[in-house]
């Protein structure tokens, strides 16, 4: 970890890089940070949200580093994952159970590699229902959850590229630049309408996020060790 060997200056602005564990939001993770740091009264946030069940790049700011949040998060991102071929969730994840089951047994490598290359370039897109988008104040999952029907807005946003990198159906394994605010859910569910099928994202990981790389994040645990050792 190329962080290891620095003293942490919070207050006057600190960044930091941390793979989010699974199943954690990014809001635990920013949650868990700030009570570490405790009793330093400082303002901690994250640039860019990633969902539970993702892992990968979150980038924290603290202190008056929070400033550059907007910047760090309009930067383009580099997500690596897995789609799964043949069946559909609701969250287009899997946090939520099969609803529907397709055959696959029609689709071909070259409609796969076909399918992917379409998605490259500026398009509208639909975040999911299952997004952390506010309507009147409320996240929209949770007016998903209650069963009332949510209707967003498309966003442009632009995929610089979408690799398949292998094939083992069903599950198609891929790596995709693009801009801001991209849902790689949205995508792994609109990959299967494109195939005239269905499809869910099944993995996820951010490896990039600008000039920033995963490889060079703290897992979670060693930086809390990390900043209770300065502390003592």
């Amino acid at each position: 970890m190329m962080e290891e060997k620095k003293q942490f200056h919070f207050a006057e602005g600190q960044l930091l890089l941390v793979d989010k564990p699974y199943e954690w939001t990014s809001f635990d993770v920013v949650g868990k940070l700030r009570n570490t740091m405790k009793p330093l009264k400082i303002k901690v946030g994250h640039a860019g949200t990633l969902d539970p069940l993702a892992t990968g790049l979150l980038i924290i700011c603290t202190g008056k580093m929070t400033k550059q949040i907007d910047r760090f998060q309009a930067e383009d991102k580099e997500y690596t994952g897995t789609i799964t071929l043949g069946a559909t969730t609701p969250t287009f994840d899997l946090e939520s159970d099969i609803d529907q089951i397709f055959d696959i047994s029609t689709i071909s490598e070259d409609d796969i590699y076909r399918t992917a290359a379409s998605f490259v370039g500026e398009q509208d897109q639909y975040p999911p229902a299952h997004s952390a988008i506010k309507i009147d104040g409320e996240r929209v999952y949770e007016k998903a959850r209650r069963g009332e029907t949510v209707v967003l807005k498309p966003r442009q946003i632009t995929v610089h590229s979408f690799e398949v990198e292998k094939i083992e159906l069903p599950k198609i394994y891929f790596r995709i630049k693009c801009t801001k605010g991209t849902y790689i859910r949205s995508i792994a569910s609109d990959f299967g309408q494109r195939l005239q099928n269905g499809s869910h994202l099944s993995a996820l990981c951010r490896t990039k996020s600008g000039d920033f790389n995963v490889q060079d994040a703290w897992n979670l645990q060693d930086l809390i060790q990390a900043i209770k050792a300065q502390q003592q």
